[in-house]
């Protein structure tokens, strides 16, 4: 992919959609990466990830978790992401199987 294509495939992993499971698993091995991280850290992976032309749902999670991060001041952990929670929460709703 072109580097314009790589930014429209992150841009539409980072729209709203229900994930496919593959997605989950995917978004899953980032969080858990990046659990203990700093924004630098965080900063640095998600720009190692750009550079290797990795999936575009990995770059589109390491983003989200960098952004978080440049607010949240403290190491990433998925317990404390609004959004990861709010995941989690909807799935319960729905008799999913918890994954984010």
């Amino acid at each position: 992919m072109t580097g314009q294509q790589d930014q429209v495939a992150v841009a539409a992993a980072q729209e709203p959609h229900d994930p496919a499971p593959g997605e989950r698993a995917v978004r899953d091995r980032v969080r858990a990466e990046a659990t203990g991280m700093r924004h630098h850290q965080a900063e640095a992976a998600l720009e190692a990830a750009r550079e290797e032309g990795a999936d575009p749902t990995v770059v589109a999670e390491w983003e989200r978790i960098e952004q978080h991060l440049t607010a949240h001041g403290g190491p990433y952990d998925p317990e404390t992401d609004a959004y990861v929670q709010g995941q989690l929460e909807a799935r319960s709703h729905h008799g999913d199987d918890g994954q984010v």
